[in-house]
């Protein structure tokens, strides 16, 4: 199933998260140049290696015993995955932030999760995750495998997704714009005009706004009022009555123009 959807080249090399025994590495291993395969399950890792010892595939595998979060990943063309839900957002930003850029990725999620990835403005599921995932690729959802195809059947049901990076990336600083969208989405349904007036949030602002300005020589006013300044952006660009559940990439990419125009940035 992964191999169909990911379009495989003999001269790809595949990273395979979570190869367990490996029936589905010895079949990559036939289609590919190379196999990274990264378990972080030692004796699994130890029945694989046994499995590939004294075949043609041998030198094909190169294996990653340890935490796929905490590994410094090669360079791939293709990623293959089923994912355990506690590490899927995670590592979904590892790739989406890894360098050089692969060609795509296939990767199972719990359903809800590749829902979530692939939801649009209005969806009762678009989130943070959504709006951040659809800047960085374009993601699909290609199919729905159930719980009946594997066994013991675990409790929830899952999907098949498919994430190709966006390359050359948006020109926008990634830590920056998830700051903004962070605080969007804290409340998704209150406007944004109520979600920029906690008074942490203007705390945040007001810290990074002086610092822009010592670091660019701008005198601050002595009057300086954080809260009003910030009403007067929202109002201007006409955001204040929007919210984050109906605003799509480019609401977001105008709101961070708004602010960063009048010297206000998030990371």
């Amino acid at each position: 199933m992964f191999r169909n959807k990911s379009a495989l080249r003999p001269t790809d090399v595949v990273l395979e998260v979570g190869p367990g025994t490996g029936n589905m590495t010895m079949k990559l291993l036939e289609k590919t140049k190379k196999v990274i395969a990264c378990e972080i399950d030692p004796r699994l890792a130890a029945e694989l290696q046994k499995r590939v010892q004294g075949t043609p595939f041998q030198t094909k595998l190169h294996l990653i015993v340890g935490d796929v979060l905490r590994t410094d990943l090669p360079f791939f063309d293709i990623c293959v995955a089923n994912l355990p839900y506690q590490i899927s957002s995670p590592f979904v930003f590892k790739l989406l932030l890894h360098r050089p850029f692969f060609r795509c990725a296939v990767l199972m999620f719990q359903r809800e999760f590749a829902q979530r990835l692939v939801a649009k403005p209005g969806d009762k599921l678009y989130c943070r995750l959504s709006v951040n995932t659809q800047l960085l690729a374009r993601v699909d959802h290609l199919m729905k495998v159930s719980k009946n195809n594997f066994r013991p059947p675990p409790k929830v049901e899952s999907s098949v997704v498919r994430i190709e990076p966006r390359n050359p990336p948006p020109p926008i600083n990634f830590q920056e714009w998830d700051g903004l969208v962070r605080i969007c989405f804290s409340r998704k349904n209150k406007t944004i005009g109520a979600s920029f007036k906690y008074t942490k949030v203007l705390e945040l602002l007001e810290k990074n706004y002086r610092t822009h300005c010592s670091l660019k020589s701008v005198p601050v006013a002595p009057d300086f009022d954080v809260k009003a300044k910030v009403t007067e952006i929202l109002e201007k660009g006409d955001f204040e009555k929007k919210r984050a559940r109906t605003m799509d990439i480019d609401d977001f990419l105008g709101l961070l123009n708004c602010f960063n125009g009048e010297g206000f940035h998030f990371s």
